[in-house]
């Protein structure tokens, strides 16, 4: 599993290893494209090793199952995502203005790549958690330093920092989920209405943090 503290091109891996990893990245390169074209029903080992003229048992070298090629996928998603949220996090602007901005680049970044997204939650049961040391762990800590933040400079109220990074997780997670596998929603149950994403976004960033301020 890739690591936040894994640099796959540190100056002391041997040139087999470098190999190794430039052929991984290949792997899970062509896993994302095909999970962004048809999804995972589409992803098999024969299909993997035909986009990139391998054999299938060969992909046995690199990951030992599809789980943990899937498990790979997740992480480099994760990986993006929490580049974005760091982006978004460290910007200029309020407290308030980073937080709306830092929960809008996570929404944003899921309906950017909705296979992968969806994919990342799927199959998770309920002994699974982020793992310390992780981009997923990091991603889900990037909440909760942003409403410790705001606790600390006297604009958020004094909650309990754990069940709210978790609320505020659910909250983005629900609507980019509902986005992407409902697009017609934000026109509303009958289609009534013509709001937009960018409508849906924007009021739930600031509904999650007027749940927030003091």
């Amino acid at each position: 599993m890739s690591t936040v503290e894994m640099d796959p091109q540190c100056c002391c891996a041997t040139p087999a290893e470098r190999r190794r990893e430039k052929m991984r990245e290949a792997i899970i390169a062509a896993a994302q494209a095909i999970f962004t074209k048809d999804g995972e029903a589409g992803l098999s080992m024969r299909r993997l090793a035909e986009a990139i003229d391998y054999s299938p048992a060969a992909l046995y070298k690199y990951f030992a199952s599809k789980d943990d090629l899937f498990e790979a996928v997740r992480e480099q998603f994760f990986e993006r995502l929490l580049k974005r949220m760091d982006e978004a996090s460290c910007g200029s602007g309020t407290t308030r203005e980073l937080f709306e901005a830092c929960g809008r680049s996570y929404i944003e970044t899921a309906l950017e790549e909705p296979n992968t997204y969806i994919m990342a939650f799927t199959g998770l049961g309920d002994d699974s958690k982020p793992e310390k040391g992780t981009f997923s762990y990091a991603a889900a800590e990037q909440l909760e330093s942003m409403i410790e933040k705001g606790m600390s400079e006297g604009v958020i109220r004094q909650v309990d920092l754990a069940l709210a990074g978790k609320a505020v997780w659910a909250a983005v997670h629900g609507l980019a989920t509902l986005l992407i596998q409902i697009p017609s929603m934000p026109g509303g149950v009958t289609h009534e209405t013509e709001h937009t994403r960018e409508d849906m976004i924007q009021f739930q960033t600031d509904f999650i943090w007027r749940g927030l301020v003091k």
